[in-house]
């Protein structure tokens, strides 16, 4: 089965230095400084330039980008439709919280963007792991609860678009006669995500992706073990996706010094008090994330966040969600990817720091020994500049 690679849309800013201005840590922390004569300058997230990464991704052959949720982002909604006609076959997986907005209304929003976008929307559901952002948004449920809630919404949405008119009579939901207009065609395909019990089997009625973030091989198994069994035990099968970066240069060497670069562009201080706010997550990936580099704040060099062969969880350090980076020369960042996809993974949503020259070193350097490998097959959809690299 060929893979299917996506990058991501960076609508907290960019930089070529790690930026840590979203996914649950507060905007400006691990920002970079930008002294005069240095080109660590930080990128506002604009709609020209994320326009610029989208056409980039789609230029370059990626299937998607994903579009994060939460405070210090833009809104992915509105973000993925103003880009629409900057694209011309770019899916946009928008992430979204249950429980912010009606499920109802959520299944029209999709058709609607359906409609307006030629069938090229995709789902990602975030049941949300940290209690202030949540509250922030006036949600006061527990974990275990926002699961629950999670359950039933992606009923409701589901039922609207397949079995309307329909009812649903829930703990956190009562909806009578859910619909759409018109019909939904195609239906997009749901993306989840959850590391914690409760998780599981949400996850196995309702998703069409399981979303793991990049941990290593090991672990990523016993988690594909994991959805894959309850998945079947509901008379299901699914993909599965990885969340990670990428920094592969055309030498081990090249990369590696790149890492050193950004490790070093970190201050101890500020580290610190991005993991303070991450400890507070009740998200159990979170917290999976933070034990892959031991709670430190200081490192001599950037091979000591190496967890697993050129696996480096640097990027971590100051940013929520997905903490861990691809980190080697094209062969082996290709390698890597052989290897994830060997386990049971079909899907990967990768992105560098900076967004726009990362996507270019990725597509020049790895897509090509991908196709060779013959486990990735979107040349024709590349620009012709790309497919001969």
């Amino acid at each position: 089965m060929s893979i299917k690679l996506h990058w991501f849309l960076p609508t907290t800013g960019d930089s070529r230095g790690l930026v840590g201005g979203g996914h649950s840590v507060p905007q400006g922390v691990g920002l970079p400084v930008g002294e005069p004569g240095t080109a660590a300058v930080f990128r506002e997230a604009n709609i020209d330039y994320l326009a610029s990464v989208a056409r980039t991704a789609d230029q370059l052959g990626f299937e998607g980008v994903l579009t994060p949720t939460g405070t210090w982002c833009e809104d992915a909604w509105l973000v993925t439709s103003a880009l629409i006609r900057e694209t011309r076959r770019l899916k946009f997986l928008v992430a979204f919280r249950p429980g912010v907005t009606s499920p109802t209304l959520s299944a029209q929003m999709a058709a609607a963007f359906q409609r307006i976008s030629g069938g090229r929307l995709l789902l990602n559901v975030v049941t949300g792991g940290e209690q202030s952002e949540q509250r922030r948004f006036g949600d006061h449920l527990s974990h275990a609860e926002r699961y629950a809630r999670t359950d039933e919404f992606l009923s409701v949405v589901r039922g609207a678009w397949t079995q309307a008119p329909y009812d649903f009579d829930g703990e956190h939901y009562q909806v009578e006669g859910a619909q759409i207009r018109g019909e939904i065609d195609p239906l997009p395909d749901i993306y989840f995500g959850g590391s914690s019990a409760p998780a599981g089997p949400v996850a196995a009625r309702h998703a069409d992706v399981y979303l793991t973030w990049g941990e290593p091989p090991e672990q990523v198994a016993e988690k594909i073990a994991w959805i894959r069994g309850l998945a079947r035990a509901q008379g299901r099968e699914m993909r599965f996706g990885l969340r990670i970066h990428t920094l592969s240069r055309d030498t081990s060497e090249q990369a590696w010094r790149q890492a050193q670069w950004l490790l070093d562009g970190l201050d101890p201080a500020e580290i610190e008090k991005a993991q303070e706010v991450l400890a507070r997550s009740e998200s159990v990936g979170q917290q999976r994330m933070r034990s892959l580099h031991g709670g430190r704040s200081t490192f001599a060099s950037a091979h000591d966040l190496e967890i697993a062969p050129n696996l480096w969880s640097g990027v971590g350090l100051v940013r929520g969600g997905a903490g861990t980076a691809l980190v080697g020369s094209h062969e082996e960042v290709a390698t890597r990817l052989e290897e994830y996809h060997r386990l049971g993974i079909d899907e990967f949503i990768l992105s560098g720091y900076p967004h726009v020259e990362e996507a270019y070193w990725f597509a020049e350097g790895v897509m090509p020994l991908l196709r060779a490998k013959g486990i990735y097959g979107r040349a024709e959809n590349a620009d012709p500049a790309v497919r001969s690299a």
